[in-house]
């Protein structure tokens, strides 16, 4: 699935943004970097640990910020930036957000959410490799928004969850770590 949580003086399997790049290159390093982080907390867990919810009454689990974050990047990219129609994957037809409603989690359940994740930032990773970083898309009730904004977006979006995710493995394991 994912490399080990790192041990104590242990080498960073990350890649740093690159300092004087351009603005692509920076932006994309920086989303790059905050995805591997999230793959780094979810290491070495079964799939119960996975889909703990560690810090009640809150149900956000592991398990539930990649689902999550599935969406979030087929919402941002495949939908709003490409033009997909391409419905939600953890979304109920009322609208419910469901990315961390699911039983008690398996291997298949925990390969499905992984494999989802990695379709959607590949797919991310495609779009976002070209084209003017200031043309704007329609983004439903976000109005319109400009590449730019997506990628920075995202980022956003993984750093604000990655700090979930240090607080859910730290309850679960102890373990600790950037």
């Amino acid at each position: 699935m994912a490399p080990e949580m790192l041990a104590p003086h242990s080498a960073d399997p990350r890649t740093d943004p690159p300092p004087c790049g351009s603005e692509r290159e920076t932006l994309t390093g920086f989303l790059r970097y905050q995805r591997h982080t999230l793959e780094l907390k979810c290491a070495g867990l079964p799939p119960a640990a996975l889909g703990a919810r560690a810090v009640p009454p809150s149900g956000l689990s592991l398990l539930g910020l990649v689902r999550h974050l599935s969406d979030v990047e087929r919402f941002w990219v495949r939908s709003s930036l490409a033009g997909h129609r391409a419905p939600p994957l953890y979304w109920r037809a009322d609208g419910a957000d469901t990315d961390f409603d699911f039983p008690e989690p398996d291997a298949r359940i925990v390969q499905q959410s992984f494999a989802a994740w990695k379709n959607e930032t590949a797919f991310s990773d495609a779009v976002l490799g070209d084209g003017p970083l200031e043309r704007s898309v329609a983004a439903g009730r976000h109005g319109t928004v400009s590449v730019r904004w997506i990628l920075t977006h995202l980022i956003e979006e993984y750093s604000r969850h990655n700090g979930h995710a240090d607080l859910l493995r730290e309850c679960i394991d102890g373990q600790v770590g950037e």
